[in-house]
């Protein structure tokens, strides 16, 4: 016989209580007066969307994604992302709107979870898109929004490491003709496993230039001075480009004075085979986990009909929480209201007098005034009572 659910909740699902989310909410509200101060508008789209469309388009592994039927048979997901819909939107809705445009949300987002993972399923996210705009001050406008919103949410100690997905790629042409091992070789990248990547290269048959180029790959994680380290290890091609666009991101950063909470990491990769070119990830002091990602996705947009250069970002609220100085709320009266049942009306009158004058007020129904007199002190800064005079 199945155990009984109980109290259990789905796997990955959360309460979120009120001291938990009463900081979240004032963090939301520091991040969006953030952001529209940039120029973006706030957007909201279902959470469920169709397969075949938003689902097959989002860089979330199908596996990850929470499928059901509708009535009429058709495959829907719980959105395991913003910006698949975001992009439909932009192609539909928004087709005859000139780029381009910039667009944010607040948002939940749904990934399913295996057992051992200990993760949510459901988790809030605040991101950003900006459309149809191929610049490099494009990339940099999205890094620099990200600092000032991190600023802004109070997160003392972070840096946001930038790279070019073109760079690993381009490096690893140069010098591995097979794709099957290249593939390893960025898949390691991905899972920050250097131990994995350098036993790989142990093995290979190449020579010492070659293992020395890609062993040094792994060093190329700092400051400015990483630019020309970058550019001594690549040929013309790809990987040059890629080195010469970041040196351009970086000029345009210094212009926002952001970079001083940047570092630059040349074998960062995020999500194979979705993002296109500069891509970012930002990481707070005592965090394991990214606290936010993001970078160029230049080929989404064409799945949906109107193709357009993007960039973005999602900060992850959840994380954020954890990094972010607790939420010291100013003092709120908060005012007991006691009546009996022949007072109603007047006692209901007078809460709500109390409340246009900035007061917390809760009412409440007692038989007589002994009850009333065991209601006093917190959480109540002042208990009012009709039946006798104030406490």
């Amino acid at each position: 016989m199945a155990k009984p659910l109980g109290f259990e909740k789905p796997l990955g699902m959360r309460d979120i209580l009120p001291e938990s989310l009463a900081k979240q909410r004032h963090l939301e509200r520091s991040l969006r007066q953030c952001i529209e101060r940039w120029g973006y508008e706030e957007i909201s789209t279902p959470s469920l969307e169709y397969y075949d469309t938003v689902g097959s388009a989002s860089a979330t592994l199908t596996d990850r994604m929470f499928r059901l039927l509708d009535k009429q048979g058709h495959t829907v997901v719980l959105r395991p992302d913003m910006t698949a819909p975001i992009a439909r939107v932009v192609s539909s809705l928004y087709k005859d709107v000139p780029l381009p445009i910039r667009l944010f949300y607040q948002a939940n987002v749904f990934r399913a979870q295996e057992k051992e993972a200990g993760r949510n399923a459901e988790f809030f996210q605040t991101g950003i898109e900006l459309i149809g705009d191929a610049s490099v001050d494009a990339d940099a406008e999205a890094i620099a929004l990200a600092v000032f919103c991190l600023r802004a949410a109070g997160v003392e100690t972070f840096r946001i490491a930038i790279g070019h997905v073109d760079f690993v790629d381009g490096l690893l042409e140069e010098w591995i003709e097979d794709e099957a091992i290249r593939n390893q070789f960025r898949q390691y990248l991905v899972e920050r496993d250097f131990v994995g990547f350098r036993q790989l290269l142990s093995t290979l048959d190449l020579d010492s230039e070659a293992k020395e180029r890609l062993e040094a790959l792994l060093r190329l994680r700092g400051g400015k001075a990483k630019i020309d380290e970058a550019r001594a290890l690549t040929e013309n091609g790809k990987a040059r480009r890629a080195v010469e666009t970041i040196a351009s991101l970086w000029e345009a950063l210094e212009a926002y004075g952001v970079t001083e909470d940047l570092l630059l990491d040349f074998n960062l990769i995020i999500n194979l085979n979705y993002y296109t070119g500069v891509v970012f990830e930002g990481y707070a002091a005592d965090l394991g986990s990214p606290l936010l990602g993001g970078g160029r996705y230049d080929h989404l947009l064409a799945q949906f009909g109107r193709p357009a250069q993007a960039t973005g970002f999602a900060i992850k609220m959840d994380r954020l929480l954890l990094v972010t100085p607790v939420l010291e709320s100013p003092p709120v009266s908060r005012v007991l209201l006691c009546y009996m049942e022949d007072q109603r009306a007047e006692a209901l009158a007078e809460a709500q007098l109390l409340r246009e004058d900035g007061l917390v007020v809760v009412t409440r129904l007692v038989k007589n005034q002994a009850e009333a007199a065991t209601l006093q002190g917190e959480p109540y800064s002042k208990v009012i009572c009709l039946t006798k005079q104030e406490e």
